[in-house]
């Protein structure tokens, strides 16, 4: 109470005192706070009952006032005595003795209103950044603190400043040697450390000097400027009774640089306060974004950074329960690590396990985002810390599990990181590590080479459909990345040599079949609206990649761009026959309603291949090595066999089978172009193609129609069930059947759409 009244009745005189010139005020207020502790002989009260923190605001009040009255960038005389009498310097050891109680707190406040209120660079000074490192060990050394929030804050200044100027960051990299020589002696400073202080003066215009050796007690002496010298001495006498002892840092040798700001952030980020936790991930990612190697490489070499993130990934990942419906993963809200806050009382759509696992999505988009915007150098670092310690040592052996419910449970969760995935750093080292880096052609006989990749693939033909499912649908999502290895792994490497091929001349034979450039019996699309916009004078470039096909020959020439169109998309469409088709009897089903689609897909795939490079036109067959056996590769071997059983899988398993098909028909490669949609491609000997396995199911649907009584009816009435316009009824016989046809149907009309609008893409100029 008395204290009050004295701060009260000093706020009092001080009004109705004249006014001091901005230095001797600066002076008066300082020097009442050195007062106190040679005059106190209570250090018990705390700090709020003292005249400091009103001292300490009318300081930070007349350095602002000097600055504004002044140019930018000249230092007035207040804030030379400042950092010439080493003010900070002392306010971090009374911060550090915490004397009086809660004087910890006033000296964050203090700083972080210092950096956050001047705005001329303060911390190249020695006086300032010394000082201010010394503070950042302080922080976040115990958790759950009274000081934690103003820590937080004070971190979160010095990293908005680095943000600012990034080359001051060089000032917080502590380039030491430390050890400890015998119990209480002087801390040993390595030459290096002389010469990065002598070259940081250089910077700043002052001399450095060697920081100062501990005493006996391991107190810190300060600079109190122009004090008497009876005035220092009991001073110094009380600093030294506040029983400063310094930490045991230097206790083991480190020969590494350390980088206390980054120290200080990690520890935070393990705060129980959500707030506190969230603004330490909010400074380690300015931290990592700063462009300066030397601070990227201490980063990931010398800090735990690279732990924390893999860490809590796998105990997050760990957290989660052994079985979750991969329909709640799927569709569990988009997480936003800033934002994890979830109530489960106020979710109507709640399941056992969704706290955790947006807890996991969360870190895991931290992590993401962290790799995404942090310097190339401290990106690789993390990205490979998360693939060797998360992926391969937490992911993998759950996906290489033969628990079904686990194996669909860890697809399920890779499948949701795939689609989640925006970092091409991160993501490259999730592509390597689902695929491996190999790029030669495969061979049947190492397609397990890289296990996780066989696995993966042999799960898309699991005896579970819902495991076949989930794996084809993380590949479809695999599929749309933008990252060139994901195609070259999984397809292209065993196309480049188009070892697939036969060159020959057209037989006479294949007359009977084609004529004038048309199947028998195919539907003429001359008249055709959607075929109106390509000229017969509008010819196909022979350095464009998809006039390959079909080869010119005396007997078969090439001709316009729009034949060339009817006999691709003609091919495609009379595959099924007549009686096996249902399109026609149903509104809007017509192949024509995949061309918009199918436009919008290819011209967004483009948008994602151009960076790569690929050639215009397939490579000549004269350069190809067309003796080599070809495979056409363990992934497109798995599609092609469920391809061809199509007729007697569910409906679901072939909706994604065609979907993942017609993803890799989209690509804008001529090899995949040649091989999955060119009908007319001479196959090599004991070679199969898209085409050809469609060809070779249509036969085999031919036979099994004769043995089904009103076929066709009962088709019709199949697809108007799929399609919502009849009731369930009565189970149909041969549903499995029925519905294989429908798919086959549809997906042959789509690969004509995407035939089409790719020839139309590479006519168009």
């Amino acid at each position: 109470m008395f204290s009050k009244f004295t701060s009260i009745l000093q706020h009092a005189v001080e009004a109705l005192a004249p006014s001091l010139p901005l230095q001797e005020d600066f002076v008066y207020h300082w020097k009442a706070i050195t007062h106190y502790y040679i005059e106190t002989s209570d250090d018990k009260a705390p700090v709020t009952d003292t005249n400091i923190p009103s001292h300490l605001e009318q300081m930070l009040v007349i350095l602002v006032q000097e600055e504004n009255e002044r140019e930018f960038g000249e230092t007035g005389p207040c804030m030379e005595y400042l950092l010439h009498h080493k003010i900070l310097e002392t306010l971090y050891t009374l911060g550090k003795a915490d004397c009086p109680p809660g004087m910890k707190q006033q000296v964050l406040v203090f700083y972080t209103k210092l950096l956050g209120k001047i705005r001329q660079p303060l911390l190249p000074h020695i006086n300032v950044h010394r000082p201010v490192q010394k503070l950042i060990r302080l922080c976040g050394e115990v958790l759950a603190t009274p000081t934690e929030n103003e820590e937080i804050q004070f971190l979160c200044i010095v990293c908005a400043k680095l943000k600012q100027d990034p080359y001051l960051v060089n000032f917080f990299l502590e380039n030491k040697f430390k050890s400890l020589v015998s119990q209480g002696g002087p801390n040993a400073i390595s030459e290096d450390v002389l010469k990065s202080q002598d070259s940081l003066s250089t910077d700043t215009g002052q001399s450095c000097q060697a920081e100062e050796p501990l005493g006996a007690s391991g107190t810190e002496h300060t600079d109190l400027g122009d004090q008497p010298s009876h005035q220092m001495g009991d001073l110094s006498t009380s600093l030294e009774n506040l029983s400063v002892t310094a930490l045991p840092e230097a206790t083991v040798v480190r020969p590494n640089q350390d980088y206390n700001l980054v120290n200080s952030l990690l520890n935070l980020t393990r705060s129980p306060d959500g707030r506190i936790a969230v603004k330490a991930c909010e400074g380690l990612m300015l931290l990592v974004s700063l462009p300066e190697p030397a601070a990227a490489k201490c980063l990931t070499q010398s800090t735990c950074l690279c732990e924390l993130l893999t860490d809590r990934l796998a105990s997050l990942y760990k957290a989660l329960p052994q079985s979750v419906d991969p329909l709640d993963i799927e569709t569990v809200e988009a997480v936003n690590w800033g934002l994890d806050s979830y109530s489960h009382k106020e979710d109507a759509s709640a399941f056992p396990g969704k706290r955790a696992l947006i807890s996991f999505l969360s870190w895991f988009d931290y992590c993401d985002q962290l790799i995404k915007e942090a310097q190339k150098t401290a990106a690789v670092a993390l990205a490979k810390a998360v693939h060797e310690r998360f992926f391969i040592g937490v992911m993998e052996p759950q996906l290489m599990q033969t628990s079904e419910m686990g194996i669909l449970t860890s697809t399920a969760l890779l499948h949701r990181i795939v689609r989640q995935v925006t970092s091409d750093i991160l993501l490259q080292e999730m592509v390597f590590f689902i695929l491996g880096e190999q790029r030669e052609p495969e061979t049947l006989a190492e397609i397990s080479r890289h296990p996780l990749r066989h696995r993966l693939i042999e799960h898309c033909d699991h005896i579970s459909d819902e495991i076949s499912i989930m794996t084809l649908r993380m590949f479809e999502h695999l599929l749309q990345k933008p990252n060139e290895h994901i195609l070259y792994n999984l397809v292209l490497r065993n196309l480049e040599e188009r070892n697939y091929t036969e060159y020959k001349p057209v037989c006479p034979e294949d007359k009977d079949v084609v004529e004038n450039g048309l199947i028998a019996g195919a539907v003429d699309l001359e008249e055709d609206p959607l075929f109106t916009d390509i000229s017969p004078d509008n010819t196909l470039s022979n350095q464009e990649w998809l006039s390959s096909s079909p080869p010119a020959t005396p007997d078969h020439p090439k001709t316009d761009g729009k034949t060339e169109v009817h006999k691709i998309v003609n091919s495609f469409l009379c595959l099924v026959p007549d009686e096996a088709k249902s399109s026609y009897h149903v509104e809007g089903t017509g192949y024509d309603t995949y061309l918009r689609d199918a436009h919008r897909q290819f011209r967004d795939y483009c948008a994602i291949c151009l960076r790569w490079e690929w050639p215009g036109s397939p490579k000549a067959l004269e350069r190809c090595n067309l003796e080599a056996a070809f495979f056409e590769g363990h992934f497109l071997k798995v599609l092609f066999d469920r391809m061809g059983r199509i007729l007697d899988q569910p409906y679901d398993v072939n909706l994604q089978v065609t979907s993942v098909l017609s993803r890799l028909s989209l690509f804008p490669h001529p090899h995949i172009h040649e091989y999955l949609l060119d009908p007319y491609v001479n196959l090599a000997s004991g070679c199969r193609s898209l085409f050809s396995v469609i060809v070779r199911v249509v036969g085999d649907l031919m036979v099994r129609i004769q043995r089904i009584q009103d076929f066709t009816p009962k088709l019709l009435l199949v697809r108007k069930r799929l399609l919502g316009l009849e009731p369930e009824g009565p189970v149909i016989d041969h549903i499995t059947l029925l519905e294989g046809v429908i798919v086959l149907e549809e997906f042959c009309k789509e690969l004509a759409a995407i035939a089409f609008v790719k020839y139309h893409a590479a006519s168009t100029p």
